[in-house]
């Protein structure tokens, strides 16, 4: 239902139809004059009016012709029942009946307004859902006593969406539902659902009464000039009955009624009862009532005399019409023919010239040339390559996991021959692939799959199949064929039009002899004519352009084979190409190491310089201690002191990053050339540098720094804030023993990879070293440090706006689906390992490498203000997952977009989110982060809260409260540990 009817709306109406016991037709009281001047015109607009052929608008309003008085009322399509018939609801009283499609015509605009009468159900009423067609018709008869034909005051209560108006019906201070209901013919409604049941019980009900009940006449025939009201009990007399018909002469005012389903009975009273006076004036009522009635009848039958002459009329002038139009036709059928076939010779020189620059087919046909005879072959020496190339792979593994020193200078021995034999393959496959076109091939089938793309679209599966060109090419051709027939009759049939033309000629020249036969020329005239119409319609409808379902499928399988080919094409170029850029590089560094290796002493040598660099610091802060407990302290002995510490620290520092550099020579040569290296050389420690990502040092020490202890921050484990090169760093203590240490360099190695996979882009805290402490069992891990730039000390001191927390979070975001693509799970991620730098860019901070996911999961820092960040499944005891660290990022954003509103817990843990006020799109959001299915962080990008909050690129320098930069974060650190290593 809907409120477009206005709530307690009275009104008085009279009814006119009864469709079940609480639904009914009727009209406002104050629609006569509208319903008078409606008559008036449908009786004069209908008998001209044009019937209505194909298919009927099934919401136009139409006029209908009744059956029963054969005059004409308004009327909409209800349903086609055939060609010929069709079932009509008469609008203005609310029955129907099938009409046959001449009785249905089209009305003027002017007509076309609201109907009069409108359906009325009783409100708060339904059908018995057990209720049988007897009980039915009789409480159809039941209503239609309390309201067909009798004013009514009804009260508007609401307003079905198919325009049924649900109404409190009274009669004479009765309430016509409560008789119905007390009738036994409806029940009170109980819900909707039942409500439903019962319309659609009542639609079951109406389908079978409509089949048994003849059909019913539109409402107000033979009424008196009150034509809404009931028929008082005052006399008629001819002169009212006289105007009355007068006053409508193109229409039946009223027609026969629906018969009355309950009629009043009549007091028995005896004949001899009655006075003769009284019996004389009841005689006297009977004969002035016939008298009106044959009056009316006469004024029908002189309208419908009326109605005939017009109609006749009206048929003389459309035969008079037709006759002059077929005249008209005979006079110019030669011109219209001939203007016919030019115009269509016309369209067919233009059709002629655009398929002779389309070229049927021929596209694809120089593309299956193009993957066919074309195609580059495999080079012969790349298989003897790749075989050999597999034998090396396979000698540098043995290598690599070989621990037996006498094994290993054999292993190596046969590697250097595999190698020998590698670098002779490789330069016969280059000398081979350098006489290929590889990159004109390749650039040639780029083009050609873009160009077939653009015409075909994207490419289906399609099976290897050689007879695929092969039925393409003979489809081709009975194509072709078929079109050249086709354009061979339609030039004889030209060909013998011009002839003719041309013989006509000659007969009509007066000048010449040969005018014997122009009868025979003449008389053949037409036939020549529909020759040449019929050919050149038949060569128009042949369209090139146009194929059948299995015409459709030659060409999509003939595509997607090329296509195919060119794939595979390309993917043998790529691989060749692959290989051969492999080659060079190999053939490259063979030349350089062929027949030696490499050594350490370079490395050894900074080792070395380090070693007694670090010793000449120790003396001086041993120095710089003892002088500031002596007597003779002096303030610029201490100042050349500390410059002289701090020209050796950063000559430590230059060292270490040369030593680094060597490291990362040396992993290279490991990687790719020699794996031995390590097995070689165990003192120079490069498995531990590569097992740690490039982060284990041991030439710098956290006692040769400056380090100042973080008390506030030590509640967990010790940590210390330095400077190096003007950038503040954070150096984490963890306790660790010779079991926990490899998890540990192994967790964070891990880590780091995942950061340089996109450095400042991955949304990830950078970690710069790791490093130990030769006088405790610590591992110090040094990351760079942001004071104030924490969740937690945000919102203490100056809480995000939603913006800047959308732009935050998003960086959070990023950080997340860059550790779960690396299959790790944070695990503890709470408001103090979260940064907002600059207040808009977010980063994830590392988290406790000595802990598994599950250990930093159930840590009590995972709580923010009053609510948790461990989700409900990890509470259940189920282990860690990215589904629980994107719980606790939902948290995250929930606690920063709610501020100081109160929010309270549901049972599982999760917020009440929707008594929070927020944007909408967030809400949505955090409803998707909470539920069991949750996103991930890469669905969590994509949402629309993300969608206008632009990436920020760079990251302040650490240490700096939000400053804007003006280099990126991880090329900052980059370039200084450059210098720190």
């Amino acid at each position: 239902m809907d409120g477009d009817t206005e709530y307690d709306k009275v009104e008085d109406v009279v009814g006119c139809h009864v469709e079940d016991a609480v639904t009914f037709w009727a009209q406002n009281v104050g629609r006569c004059n509208d319903l008078l001047k409606l008559s008036c015109a449908l009786a004069e607009a209908c008998p001209r009016a044009n019937a209505v052929f194909g298919k009927p608008d099934f919401s136009k309003i139409y006029g209908g012709c009744f059956s029963e008085d054969r005059c004409w009322y308004r009327c909409m399509v209800q349903q086609v029942i055939n060609n010929e018939k069709c079932r009509v609801l008469y609008i203005d009283y609310g029955n129907s009946e099938v009409l046959n499609r001449s009785d249905i015509v089209e009305i003027p605009p002017n007509l076309q307004c609201p109907n009069v009468a409108k359906k009325y159900r009783l409100w708060g009423l339904q059908i018995p859902t057990d209720q049988n067609v007897n009980m039915f018709d009789q409480g159809k008869k039941f209503l239609s006593s309390l309201v067909f034909e009798k004013e009514i005051k009804i009260h508007h209560k609401a307003k079905h969406k198919d325009g049924t108006i649900i109404v409190q019906a009274e009669y004479e201070k009765i309430d016509i539902g409560e008789e119905v209901t007390k009738a036994g013919f409806a029940e009170k409604c109980m819900s909707s659902g039942n409500s439903k049941d019962a319309e659609e019980r009542k639609v079951d009900v109406m389908q079978n009464e409509n089949q048994k009940m003849k059909v019913t006449v539109p409402l107000w025939v033979n009424r008196s000039d009150h034509v809404l009201y009931r028929i008082p009990g005052g006399h008629f007399d001819q002169v009212a009955a006289s105007a009355r018909n007068q006053n409508f002469t193109g229409n039946h005012m009223f027609a026969p009624k629906e018969k009355m389903l309950a009629s009043p009975s009549v007091p028995d009273t005896s004949l001899a009862q009655i006075r003769p006076d009284q019996k004389l004036s009841e005689q006297k009522e009977v004969l002035r009532r016939e008298n009106i009635n044959l009056l009316q009848r006469q004024k029908e039958l002189e309208l419908k005399v009326q109605q005939l002459k017009y109609e006749l009329q009206r048929q003389k002038e459309a035969s008079r019409k037709t006759a002059e139009s077929c005249e008209e036709t005979l006079r110019t059928c030669i011109g219209t023919k001939m203007r016919s076939l030019a115009v269509k010779v016309k369209a067919l020189k233009e059709v002629r010239h655009t398929n002779k620059n389309s070229c049927f087919g021929e596209q694809l046909s120089q593309a299956i040339n193009v993957v066919t005879e074309g195609c580059l072959a495999v080079p012969c020496s790349l298989g003897k390559l790749q075989k050999i190339w597999t034998e090396y792979d396979l000698a540098q593994e043995r290598i690599q996991l070989c621990r037996n020193v006498d094994e290993r200078d054999e292993l190596i021995t046969k590697r250097n021959e595999v190698q020998q034999n590698l670098y002779l393959a490789a330069e016969e496959l280059i000398l081979e692939v350098d006489q290929l076109p590889l990159s004109e091939r390749s650039r040639t089938l780029q083009e050609l799959s873009t160009s077939l793309e653009m015409v075909y679209g994207q490419r289906s599966e399609a099976d290897d199949s050689e007879e695929v060109f092969q039925q393409f090419f003979k489809w081709k051709s009975v194509k072709m064929k078929k079109l050249i027939c086709v354009r061979n009759d339609t030039d004889t049939a030209l060909q013998i039009l011009a002839d003719w033309f041309s013989g006509i000629l000659k007969c009509f020249d007066l000048m010449s002899e040969a005018s014997s036969g122009l009868e025979e020329m003449v008389g053949n005239a037409d036939e020549i004519l529909k020759k040449v119409e019929l050919a050149i319609c038949e060569e128009l409808n042949t369209d090139l352009n146009e194929h059948d379902e299995a015409e459709k499928g030659i060409i999509v399988s003939a595509y997607n084979e090329v296509i195919r080919n060119i794939c595979q094409e390309q993917s043998m170029i790529a691989v060749i190409q692959n290989r051969y850029t492999a080659s060079v590089e190999f053939k490259k560094q063979a030349e350089q190491w062929l027949n030696r290796r490499p050594d350490i002493n370079n490395l050894l040598s900074i080792k070395k310089t380090v070693k007694s660099l670090k010793a000449q610091l120790r003396w001086k802060l041993v120095e710089k201690n003892n002088f500031e407990e002596s007597d003779d302290y002096s303030e610029f002995e201490m100042t050349r002191i500390k410059e002289e510490i701090a020209d050796l620290r950063n000559r430590v520092l230059q060292e270490i990053s040369k030593e680094q550099e060597e490291y990362e020579k040396l992993t290279c040569l490991v990687q790719k050339w020699f794996p031995e290296l390590p097995l070689l050389y165990p003192e120079a420690g490069i498995l531990n540098y590569m097992n740690s990502g490039g982060l284990l040092t041991s030439s710098l020490e956290r006692d040769l720094l400056d380090a100042e202890p973080m008390k506030e921050l030590s509640t967990k484990r010790p940590l210390v804030c330095s400077e190096i090169q003007g950038q503040k760093v954070l150096l984490k203590g963890y306790s660790v023993d010779v079991s926990s240490e490899a998890k540990v360099i192994e967790r964070v190695a891990k880590y780091h990879r995942a950061w340089d996979q996109q450095k400042e882009k991955s949304g990830l805290l950078q970690l710069l070293f790791l490093l130990f402490c030769k006088s405790d069992p610590l591992v110090y891990l040094m990351v760079p440090y942001y004071p104030g730039a924490s969740l937690g000390a945000l919102q203490a001191d100056t809480p995000l706006t939603l913006e800047e927390a959308l732009k935050v979070m998003k960086g959070v975001a990023q950080g997340l689906q860059t550790l779960h693509g690396a299959n790790i799970v944070h695990g503890s991620l709470h408001g103090n390992n979260v940064f907002a730098v600059n207040r808009k860019q977010g980063i994830v901070g590392d988290f406790d490498f000595t802990k598994s996911e599950e250990q930093r999961a159930a840590a009590n820092s995972m709580v923010v203000s009053t609510l948790s960040l461990v989700s409900p499944e990890l509470k259940m005891g189920q282990p860690a997952s990215p589904a629980s660290d994107m719980y606790a990022y939902g948290c995250l954003l929930f606690w920063l977009c709610v501020q100081n509103q109160e929010f309270g817990i549901k049972e599982d843990g999760t917020p009440e989110v929707n008594v929070v006020v927020m944007d909408d799109k967030v809400k949505s959001l955090l409803l998707n982060l909470f539920c069991c299915n949750r996103l991930t962080a890469e669905q969590v990008l994509k949402d629309d809260c993300f969608l206008i909050v632009d990436a920020i690129p760079v990251s302040p320098q650490p240490g700096e409260k939000y400053e804007p930069c003006e280099e990126h974060d991880s090329e900052k650190i980059d370039r200084k540990k450059k210098v720190i290593n």
